[in-house]
Formats: C-alpha cells, structure tokens, sequence
C-alpha cells in the first residue's frame, strides 16, 4: 500500500465550529508529511472553501443561492490553499491545487490530462491538494460532493487506499443521535441498499454530504478495486494508525480487481443512458470477456449519442455494467432485439456488431 487518497470534510477541518480549526488542520497536516516522509504518496481531498469564505467575510447572511455559494468558494479556496501550504511549509513538504468538476474527468482526454498532472505532482514529492471548482461549476457538472469526488480521484491515480474522515466514527448500524443501541460496523464486505437506507441523509450542518455520499464514494471506489475506510477525523493520530493496519472506522473492500486505465475512467464518467438486457445477455456479460449484443437488449433508456457511456441493467433493474456505446439511442431502439447481421439492412450502415464491445465494457 504506498498510494493514499484522503478525504478531509468541513466538519473535520472546522473541528465542529464556525471557522477552520487551524491547529486541528496541523494535526492532520503533520499525519501526513510523516507518511510523505516514509515513502507513500498522499493525495489531499478538501472540503472547507466556503467555511473559509464565510470566515473571511466575517459570517455574512447571504441565504442558500447558488451565486452566493460560488462567491463564498472563491474568496475562501484561496484562503484554504494559504493555510495548507503554510502548515505543509512548516514540515518542508511542498503543495499543489487542483480544482476538478465532474466534465474535467468525463471527458476522456482531460481525464488523461488530469490523471498525467496529478501523476507528476506525485512524482515531484509535491502533495496535491484537490478541491471541487465550485466557483463556475452548473449542476451538470458538478460532482455535487467531495466523498465521491475523492472516489474519483482514487481511481484516476489508482490509488491504493481511500480514507474518508468525518465527523462520525463511521457506518452504524442505526443513526447513533437518536439510537443508543445502534452499533460501529467495523467491516462491510460488499455494499447493499440495505446500507443506503441506514446511512439516512446530511449530518453535520458545514458539510454537504451526510453517510449517504460517503457509502457511494466506497462503492465507486471498490469497483475500481480500491479499499476505502470511513472513520473519524478527530481520533487520535487517525491517519497513520489506519495506513499501518489498525482497525478503526469502517472498513469497505474492493469488489473488483484493478482495471486498466481505460476501464478506471469509464466509471468515473456520468452515464447518459441505461440499456435493459434480457436474462440471457446478463448472464454472458457477467460471465466476462464478452461483447453486448443487440439482441441482447431489451430497452433503451435516455438520449445520448455515440461514444456516450451508458449502464446496462439487468432483468431486475440492477447495474451490472458500464461501457461506450458504439450507436446512438435512436439507433438503438431501431436495432434492440435483432441479430447482427441485421443491422446494416435496419439502419443502411453498422459500427460493428457490438453495441458495447468488451474492450469498452467493465463490468461492476
């Protein structure tokens, strides 16, 4: 385990108040030089630039508006950048900001682009500091919260490990508020609904993500064969205990191996469309190392063109799988149900036999 994607929440940086907690973003800043120090490769996922924008304002009423909040994000992303790098500059480890919206990782070129900057900045020994641009962000584009964010970025580094802190201990089997029985889960295999549905919504009232995004962020990140840990920001020393194997938090394992790089961006990519598959091709596609077929297919879902990345879904509605499509949707629904061969005589020409073809097929 050397390369470590850690997710730092506005509860954790704000220690709970109003204003960022400066020694508590030392503690955490220390952790990290250290193993900086001993040879791993920490990459910093933030929350906190509009806790900071609000403090540089000195706490002005300004509502809920979306203007607002890109005004905030501006005036204190700035503010966040000072204050990490003079607390790295205090253990001589250079910083780096990186501002990303979902469309940066989308598009398969800045997606490489963002993936060959993070890589040399971990090269250089410099610890980037990674952030959501908040300030032109539309809600198309936006990832909407840094838990899956930091997902993202895990599996555009390939990283080793995701350690999620927060204001939580981690998953419970209830919301521990307001039940005194519910218990810490210490391991979760695989992820279910069952999950979502205990992990109710937004906790803290300085963040934007309650259980909810944490779960979603553990289970990008598992399908891309990363283990993620949620624990709380404020234990102890958290961050190197957890890296030398102690148990703390909950622990959420990878489902799936390592994917080529190619495979790792088509689950960070926002799909634009579903493809509803009959029985027999589920069970084929889950098989592996096949292509998916039209005959396959039993519906086509949404809008999208060539090349979009779209979710096959099984009989029952399940996700269990994500590939680039090789025809439009209108194409698509002209040509579900049919053979091959059929293609060129329904739509007077053919990308190919495949609608998604198994070298832009990964399987979840």
């Amino acid at each position: 385990m050397k390369r470590i994607v850690i997710k730092l929440g506005s509860s954790v940086l704000t220690k709970g108040t109003l204003r960022l907690n400066r020694q508590r973003i030392l503690e955490l800043a220390q952790q990290i030089a250290h193993l900086h120090a001993d040879g791993y490769e920490p990459i910093v996922v933030t929350s906190g630039a509009q806790a900071a924008g609000r403090e540089r304002l000195d706490f002005p009423n300004l509502g809920k508006s979306v203007p607002a909040k890109q005004m905030l994000s501006a005036v204190g992303q700035g503010q966040l950048m000072r204050v990490y790098a003079d607390l790295f500059d205090i253990f001589s480890v250079p910083t780096a900001q990186i501002l990303l919206t979902w469309d940066d990782l989308s598009n398969r070129e800045r997606y490489l682009n963002a993936r060959d900057t993070l890589g040399t900045l971990i090269e250089h020994k410099i610890i980037p500091i990674v952030n959501e641009n908040d300030t032109i962000a539309t809600q198309e584009i936006r990832v909407g919260d840094n838990d899956n964010l930091s997902a993202l970025v895990a599996s555009v580094v390939d990283a080793d490990l995701l350690i999620i802190l927060t204001d939580q201990p981690g998953i419970y089997t209830a919301d521990p508020r307001k039940d005194p029985q519910a218990a810490l889960i210490s391991d979760i295999a695989q992820i279910s609904d069952d999950l979502f549905a205990l992990a109710g919504g937004a906790g803290s009232s300085s963040g934007t993500g309650g259980m909810v995004t944490k779960l979603q962020a553990a289970q990008v990140a598992s399908r891309s064969g990363i283990k993620t840990i949620i624990a709380s920001g404020s234990e102890n020393n958290v961050i190197r205990r957890l890296v030398a194997g102690e148990k703390i938090g909950t622990h959420i394992e990878a489902t799936n191996d390592r994917s080529e790089s190619r495979k790792r961006w088509l689950l960070t990519d926002r799909p634009q469309g579903s493809l509803l598959v009959d029985d027999g091709a589920a069970h084929v596609l889950m098989q592996g190392g096949a292509s998916l077929l039209p005959v396959g297919i039993r519906a086509v879902q949404g809008n999208f063109e060539r090349g979009a990345a779209v979710c096959v879904r099984a009989p029952d509605g399940r996700e269990i799988a994500r590939g680039l499509t090789n025809y439009h949707s209108g194409d698509l629904r002209k040509i579900c149900g049919e053979k091959s061969n059929a293609i060129v005589d329904i739509l007077g020409y053919s990308y190919g036999d495949a609608v998604l073809h198994r070298n832009n097929l990964v399987l979840l």
